[in-house]
């Protein structure tokens, strides 16, 4: 279901796009919806509005599973407007806002909350997200129904930021969820092997003195939690997948034929933890930067269908929790306004496949998990008009001086990435042209 409102009536016709085929296509919006679908030059374009396409690459609005807006009760951090408007100028038409706020998103008021929020911003369709357990605390279930049969019609449940540990908790929550087609989202960290952890267990942190987070703490409540979903038939989603060995359990489960999915984030696609050298907290993450070897599994899983969608993790953090030293620094990056130029250099550029695997990874299948019925339908003729129009040969230096998010911990700033958005259409209505917010913040 929709989160939008009001919907465009205002016919536009787009003329000269890539489509993912890479042919060129013109096609005309009207009333929300893609109203005609045709080869390049054969819609007329008298008395509507007209964009030039040339050279940009025609997609289906993305969706993330995985966005931390941090309303209600860090507002300091970023709103749902400021995130959401994060979210299309990176081409995002639909996200996903993680339970973790203050209070926590575990009854059916917080969640109903957060999705009012998002439709009276109006840059994205924002769905929440609901915790599993009560105030995140791994103990008693969250009131799951009543989130479910609420008007926030909510799917995907989560812990995100803490692993829902307890083996008969989780067992439970999987039954539960079952009832309605919902999906629990797992953080996969022991936390017993990763107490004090501050990065990658690996020769670099040997080398800089800096507690380690094994590889086996994730790989462990993985291989845990999809035995769990195949004793139950019930179906299980991995957050942020970091590791080779991770890759390998999963790739197991699905050809056992377990109700398993996975999503691995933009910065696990590009960064190594040689980035933790500089001792920059704007690193630090959750669950950390890997090696090369991990990175590169990761991209040929993404690639190949073993992890089945790009999510970015989005979790912005006021300065005062990043500017300080490492071992005291909140983790997590901002990520919505760059992933997919990061997808476009750590897939596409690496010659690793094409844009119609991206729109199945970063649209169609997040939509599928998250059970969305207005988005991830692709770009066919009476589809909703959830479109994004992007610039593959552009480069760009990241600046905070152009981020809509109220969070500066991005990874990427001063380095060049390619590829921008240039357009994004929500529902018919242009909410990004020309790169820039159509009503800024």
């Amino acid at each position: 279901m929709s989160n939008v409102e009001k919907i465009a009536n205002k016919p536009i016709v787009i003329q000269s796009a890539y489509s993912l085929e890479g042919k060129k296509v013109d096609l005309r919006i009207e009333s929300g919806v893609i109203s005609d679908l045709s080869e390049a030059g054969s819609l007329k374009a008298s008395d509507v509005d007209v964009i030039n396409a040339e050279g940009l690459q025609l997609l289906p609005g993305l969706v993330d599973l995985h966005t931390h807006l941090r309303e209600p009760g860090r507002e300091d951090a970023e709103t749902v407007r400021s995130g959401s408007a994060a979210a299309a100028l990176g081409g995002f038409t639909a996200v996903h806002a993680m339970a973790n706020t203050e209070p926590v998103a575990d009854t059916a008021g917080v969640v109903e909350q957060v999705v009012r929020l998002g439709r009276k911003a109006g840059y994205c369709d924002v769905f929440a997200v609901g915790a599993v357990t009560q105030g995140l605390n791994g103990a008693q279930l969250a009131e799951l129904g009543a989130m479910a049969h609420s008007m926030a019609n909510v799917k995907v449940f989560s812990d995100d930021g803490k692993c829902v540990f307890d083996s008969l908790v989780m067992r439970r929550a999987l039954e539960y969820v079952k009832q309605f087609d919902g999906v629990i989202a797992q953080h996969a960290q022991d936390p017993r092997l990763t107490e004090n952890a501050q990065m990658n267990e690996g020769v670099v942190s040997a080398r800089l003195g800096l507690a380690g987070w094994p590889a086996v703490a994730e790989e462990a409540i993985i291989a845990r939690d999809v035995l769990l979903a195949e004793h139950v038939q019930a179906r299980l989603h991995i957050c942020h997948v970091s590791t080779a060995g991770s890759v390998e359990i999963i790739r197991w489960a699905k050809a056992r034929g377990i109700k398993v999915t996975a999503e691995v984030t933009p910065h696990h696609l590009l960064l190594t933890d040689s980035a933790a050298e500089s001792y920059n907290p704007v690193f630090k993450v959750n669950p950390p930067l890997r090696t090369e070897r991990d990175v590169q599994a990761l991209r040929t899983a993404l690639v190949d269908g073993t992890i089945d969608i790009v999510a970015t993790d989005h979790a912005p953090h006021p300065k005062e929790s990043k500017e300080c030293e490492w071992s005291e620094a909140a983790c997590g990056m901002v990520g919505l306004e760059t992933a997919l130029s990061v997808v476009q250099e750590s897939i596409i550029e690496s010659g690793l496949s094409n844009w119609k695997t991206i729109a199945e990874r970063m649209s169609t299948a997040p939509a599928k998990i998250g059970r969305l019925t207005h988005h991830g339908l692709g770009i066919t003729k009476g589809a909703p008009a959830n479109i994004v129009l992007y610039d593959t040969a552009a480069r760009r230096t990241v600046s905070e001086i152009r981020s809509a998010s109220k969070s500066m911990n991005n990874p990427y700033f001063d380095r060049t990435l390619p590829g921008q958005v240039m357009y994004t259409f929500l529902h018919g209505n242009l909410v990004v042209a020309k790169g820039d917010l159509v009503n800024p913040l």
